[in-house]
C-alpha cells in the first residue's frame, strides 16, 4: 500500500507520523510526506470507493460554503490488493470542548448557507440588468446530492426530490425498512411502518423550509476542535430539512447545551420540533439496526408506536 500511495501522491517520503484511529466502519493513519501531513483512511469493503468518494464530494461542499473547518480532501485511491484508501489533511484533532458553542453557531451558518444563496439570487434578479441565470450564486431548489453518500457504509439514494416528505419517506425511512426485510422479515417493523409512511405529511404542516447543506452524520464521534476552532469530519452529506442534522446530535452524547443554544438562537426550532426530531431519530436506529444487529430493534420499533400515537 505505502508504494501505491508514494506514486499517487507523488512523494519520495511516506513515513508513520505515529497517530492512528479508525471506528467501527473504517482504519486510519497519519503520514509524513514531501509536502507535510496526510491523514490516510483505509477501508477494504467491496464499495470503499463509493463511501469515499462520497466523502470527498461531502467535504468538497462543506468547503465551499466557508461556514466550518472540515479536512481538505487530496484523494481516493484504489489499492491494486482490493479495497481503497482516501487522504486528506492532517489536523490535530481533540475532544470538542471549549468551542462547543462555536459549533453551534458555524453548524447554523452552514445550514443557512443555501437559503442565503438563494436571497442573493432573488436580490440580483430584481437589479437591472440581471435576469434569470445570471447570477453568480449557486443556489439548490431541490432534496438530495450530486452523488451517493454513505451514513456508515450503507449507501444513501441521493437522488433529488422536490419535496423534503417524500425525499425523506421513500430515500431514508423506506430504503432502510427494505432492507431490514430483506434481512429479518420483522413484521411488526412492516406493519408500523405500513401506518407511519401515511401520516408522515402530517409531521410537516405549515414548516416552511430551504434545502440546507447537511453534514448528514453529526454524532459525537464525528466533531472535534483544533487549537483554532471546532472541526467536524466523516460527513455523508445531502441537501435535506435541517432539523434533521439535530437528530443523531441528541442521541449519543457529545454535544452541551451551549451548542444546542448557539444553534437555535440563529435558527430557532419551529412548531412541531419535538415530534419531527423523533421522526429524524428513526432513520438512526434503523441505520443502527441494519449496520450492527437486533440491539437497535426495541428503539427502532419504539419510536414508530410513540410516532404513530
Amino acid at each position: 500500500m505505502e508504494d501505491k500511495l508514494k506514486k499517487e501522491l507523488g512523494t519520495a517520503t511516506l513515513k508513520s507520523a505515529g497517530h492512528s484511529g479508525g471506528g467501527c466502519i473504517s482504519q486510519g493513519q497519519s503520514y509524513h510526506t514531501d509536502t507535510g501531513k496526510v491523514f490516510v483512511k483505509l477501508n477494504h469493503k467491496s464499495q470503499a470507493k463509493l463511501m469515499f468518494d462520497g466523502e470527498m464530494a461531502s467535504l468538497e461542499a462543506i468547503i465551499q460554503t466557508g461556514a466550518i473547518k472540515v479536512p481538505k480532501p487530496v484523494k481516493v485511491i484504489e489499492l491494486d490488493t482490493g479495497g481503497c484508501v482516501f487522504v486528506m489533511e492532517h489536523l490535530d484533532i481533540r475532544g470538542l470542548n471549549k468551542y462547543s458553542k462555536q459549533l453551534g453557531e458555524q453548524l447554523a451558518h452552514l445550514h443557512l448557507h443555501n437559503k442565503r444563496q438563494l436571497q442573493k439570487v432573488s436580490e440580483e434578479q430584481q437589479t437591472i440588468g440581471k435576469g434569470a441565470g445570471q447570477s453568480a450564486a449557486a443556489y439548490v431548489d431541490k432534496y438530495g446530492f450530486s452523488t451517493s453518500t454513505c451514513c456508515g457504509y450503507i449507501p444513501q439514494d441521493n437522488e433529488w426530490q422536490d419535496e423534503w416528505e417524500t425525499f425523506y419517506s421513500r430515500q431514508r425511512l423506506e430504503l432502510q425498512l427494505n432492507m431490514l426485510e430483506k434481512s429479518n422479515g420483522d413484521r411488526e417493523a412492516r406493519e408500523l411502518w405500513a401506518a407511519l409512511q401515511l401520516k408522515i405529511p402530517q409531521f410537516f404542516g405549515d414548516v416552511q423550509m430551504v434545502p440546507a447543506l447537511l453534514h448528514g452524520d453529526l454524532w459525537g464521534g464525528n466533531v472535534g476542535e483544533t487549537a483554532e476552532g471546532p472541526v467536524v469530519f466523516d460527513p455523508a452529506s445531502f441537501y435535506g430539512h435541517s432539523e434533521f442534522e439535530l437528530a443523531i446530535a441528541g442521541m449519543f452524547g457529545g454535544f452541551d447545551g451551549s451548542f444546542f443554544s448557539a444553534y437555535h438562537d440563529k435558527i430557532p426550532k419551529a412548531p412541531g420540533f419535538a415530534r419531527r426530531n423523533q421522526l429524524y431519530q428513526l432513520f438512526h436506529y434503523l441505520n443502527h439496526w441494519n449496520h450492527f444487529g437486533g440491539g437497535y430493534r426495541g428503539s427502532s420499533i419504539s419510536v414508530m408506536k410513540d410516532l404513530l400515537k
